[in-house]
């Protein structure tokens, strides 16, 4: 058995500790980090680093819950300082430069309480209205909901409010939120999803994926949060399962893989992300985005790509309800050919 080596790093917004671990993957570093409320951050932009990473380490760190885990019982309400989204970060990522990738590979996201949260409120949610979509007829009212969470049987429960019916959910762990420095020293709200990542709300954001991001700033800047237990496509009410999550993620820098728009892989398709509004445009970012992927690292013409998806595209629309809408644009690889050296 390896000796593991521990060295206390005490940073300027919190203790990082790093180690050599012998249930990472091989030949890797792994930092852990533990967020305190008073160091998470409400906006993805240019700020002091938490810790800082190399390419190649696995990062372990806690999120808070969509509301900052200020609500944990009926009568409680959100505390607006707390939320929406808080953030955990962010991580430098030494060599990282403008014109690079990010690659982000989720090891594992696993849920930190036994209890999940969902809310709906006037303003936001598909079906209600907001500042994007003004309404004359009133607000939905505000609700919260309380989802029991059995971890051993991986499963959570919604109770309606207006009638005794309960049902189970299976739960798919996954963050919410994860992403960079936006470009040009922008900093956006962290419940917006862009080109720089975000508040994708993509289930796909889960253990056995690589997210790549486009590197904006030097150190590209990671922030994560916003974890969901389970999620429906398209999030219409406004919010997940919300509850805090444990993760573990292994970032590695891509030289010169210059990225316009998020991208996800797993063992068995390739898939780009599309957000903006309106929708159709979120969806013509993302199948351009995978048009130029297949055509980039798998040969096809734009044209045979553009065809070939017209007949085995998969589309998730994983919300709209933020300020941007989010679409990903999936193909299995199944129907590649193989990748070019």
């Amino acid at each position: 058995m390896r000796t593991r080596v521990l060295l206390a790093l005490l940073l300027l917004n919190g203790t990082a500790v790093i180690a050599a671990d012998a249930g990472a993957p091989a030949e890797s570093r792994v930092v852990r980090y533990e967020a305190k409320e008073n160091e998470l951050k409400f906006v993805y932009g240019v700020a002091l680093p938490v810790a800082r990473l190399r390419s190649g380490d696995v990062l372990e760190t806690n999120t808070f819950d969509a509301l900052g885990n200020s609500v944990n019982k009926p009568g409680d309400q959100p505390d607006p300082s707390k939320g929406p989204n808080p953030l955990t970060g962010p991580f430098y990522v030494e060599g990282a430069e403008p014109g690079d990738a990010l690659a982000v590979r989720i090891l594992s996201v696993e849920v930190d309480r036994d209890q999940g949260i969902g809310e709906m409120g006037p303003g936001f949610g598909a079906l209600n209205t907001s500042f994007y979509t003004p309404m004359l007829n009133p607000d939905l009212p505000a609700r919260i909901y309380f989802y029991p969470i059995d971890r051993k049987s991986g499963m959570a429960t919604f109770r309606a409010q207006d009638s005794d019916f309960a049902v189970q959910i299976p739960m798919h762990p996954f963050l919410g939120c994860i992403g960079v420095a936006p470009p040009m020293g922008e900093a956006r709200a962290s419940i917006t999803p862009g080109e720089w990542g975000g508040n994708m709300d993509a289930p796909e954001i889960s253990a056995g994926h690589t997210l790549y991001l486009p590197v904006n700033v030097a150190g590209a800047l990671l922030y994560v949060g916003d974890g969901h237990a389970a999620q429906g496509d398209g999030e219409v009410a406004g919010t997940g399962i919300e509850i805090p999550m444990r993760v573990r993620l292994q970032v590695e820098v891509i030289k010169g893989r210059r990225l316009k728009w998020p991208r996800l892989e797993n063992d068995g398709s390739i898939m780009a992300v599309g957000a903006y509004r309106p929708l159709d445009d979120a969806l013509r970012i993302a199948f351009t985005e995978l048009i130029d992927w297949i055509h980039a690292d798998y040969g096809l013409s734009r044209l045979d790509a553009y065809e070939l998806l017209s007949k085995v595209a998969q589309i998730r629309l994983s919300e709209m309800v933020d300020p941007n809408y989010v679409v990903i644009a999936k193909i299995p690889k199944k129907y590649l050919p193989a990748k070019k050296k």
